[in-house]
């Protein structure tokens, strides 16, 4: 098994580079076409690799830097009927080289594993005419709304997965409506992370998470608007599987303007929570939970070349106020993804939407037609200084520091080297230790990374 990415490479190299591949025009090469498949199944996926590295170490129980070289298969197969269609895809998440003391665990590391296998039933006029829905059933993904709650992760080398129901519909006016009730799995792998060996995956009962979602149809103005209700139900599963013990209820709205040169563009997401946790797996203590999130854009995208468009962001996360009272105050993300708000993630990820005030100025830039970039300058602060900078698991006990973390500054360049086909992509990430950081004796943190990905 080891040497079995350097095979799928060298083959991904040898079809890209052949005389066969280059005559296909502007279509992008699928190995679906080159088996010749019955219409009714198909074949694709897509190849990853990554090699990222970390030159000093944030978190607070951990020193000095880390490095990993990932990997992500992803293979989705479908038999699509007119009435049905089966779909099963398979993820495999390795990685190597990485260092004895990176923070390697079930969001790197995943191998060989049944990510989805799921019937869907398309049900058209349902509940309108011109209407059309579909409903699926057995282990699936999900991407709801803008995916700060709910979300199918594309940087990261794991990807959540629900084992349940998830129905769809879409009116002929394009209102929208989405109900799932799901119960979500729990990434598991034998012997440490570095031996990548697989071991099922696995859902439980006393875990549930379900949702609505509504979207009416686009306002008079033509901005788009969102409403969803979110719960998670969870128990400890004996001698499995240890939780907070959360009954978390969560709902949120969303009002936005897609980008269009030349004009405004602007999101305000609003998201609160409430019901009981704990605060830790080893705790009994029934908390009352309530917390909130806010997250507001504005944007301009000017007509010019490279077609720049400057973005003004804020994001508050709460955090616990008095962490001896008996309620937790400390916003919950869910199965969000946080990438694209707050910089890798991987081994890096020093942010999550919990106990945070953070401005931003983002630039994107398009260089050329298969090129595009970003950078970004993001100051962090605690928004209780009374709670921990979570995901570094540095606790300000009682206000000692100043509630400042730090200023990160952030650059990717993506390249489409071949559209649909060949990416590759290179990214940085400087943290700048504020007083929370010096408080624990951390100093500037780098992160870098460069990838290829390969679709078939």
């Amino acid at each position: 098994m080891k040497n079995y990415k350097l095979i799928l490479l060298s083959l991904y190299c040898l079809c890209y580079s052949s005389p066969t591949l280059a005559d296909v025009g502007d279509k992008p090469w699928r190995l679906n076409n080159v088996l010749k498949l019955p219409e009714v199944f198909s074949l694709s996926g897509h190849h990853r690799i990554r090699f990222e590295n970390v030159d000093e170490q944030y978190r607070g129980n951990l020193n000095g830097g880390d490095q990993a070289l990932v990997f992500r298969t992803v293979v989705m197969a479908k038999l699509n009927f007119k009435q049905i269609k089966f779909a099963a895809e398979m993820l495999d998440s390795r990685a190597e080289l990485a260092d004895s003391g990176t923070p390697l665990n079930g969001s790197v590391v995943n191998p060989l594993e049944l990510l989805q296998a799921y019937i869907e039933v398309p049900m058209d006029n349902l509940l309108g005419q011109g209407s059309k829905s579909i409903i699926r059933g057995g282990r699936i993904t999900m991407d709801v709304g803008s995916r700060r709650l709910v979300a199918r992760n594309r940087f990261r080398n794991t990807i959540n997965g629900f084992t349940g129901i998830d129905w769809q519909w879409q009116g002929a006016d394009k209102q929208k409506f989405r109900f799932f009730y799901t119960l979500p799995v729990q990434r598991l792998f034998s012997g440490s992370a570095l031996d990548n060996e697989a071991r099922f995956d696995k859902e439980h009962e006393q875990v549930r998470f379900w949702g609505v979602y509504y979207s009416p149809a686009k306002l008079v103005w033509g901005d788009e608007l969102e409403f969803y209700f979110l719960g998670l139900n969870e128990e400890d599963v004996t001698g499995v599987l240890s939780t907070r013990d959360r009954d978390l209820y969560t709902p949120g709205f969303r009002l936005y303007r897609e980008p269009k040169k030349n004009q405004f563009d602007y999101q305000v997401e609003s998201i609160f929570q409430f019901g009981e946790s704990r605060s830790s797996t080893t705790s009994t203590i029934e908390l009352d939970h309530f917390a909130y999130f806010h997250h507001v854009e504005i944007g301009y995208s000017f007509d010019t070349r490279w077609s720049p468009r400057l973005i003004i962001q804020y994001d508050y996360a709460s955090g616990d106020d008095d962490p001896g009272d008996s309620e937790n105050n400390r916003f919950d993300t869910l199965y969000g993804a946080r990438r694209f708000d707050f910089g890798p993630t991987s081994i890096y990820g020093p942010f999550a939407r919990a106990n945070l005030s953070t401005p931003a100025v983002r630039l994107q830039l398009k260089p050329a037609s298969n090129v595009t970039s970003f950078l970004a300058l993001r100051g962090y602060w605690l928004a209780s200084d009374n709670d921990a900078w979570t995901t570094a698991r540095i606790t300000n006990v009682a206000g000692q520091s100043d509630n400042y973390i730090g200023t990160q500054i952030e650059a990717r360049v993506r390249w489409e080297v071949v559209p649909e086909n060949i990416r590759v992509e290179v990214g940085a990430a400087h943290l700048f230790a504020g007083d929370v950081m010096d408080g624990a004796g951390k100093s500037d943190a780098t992160y870098l990374y460069s990838q290829a990905v390969f679709w078939f």
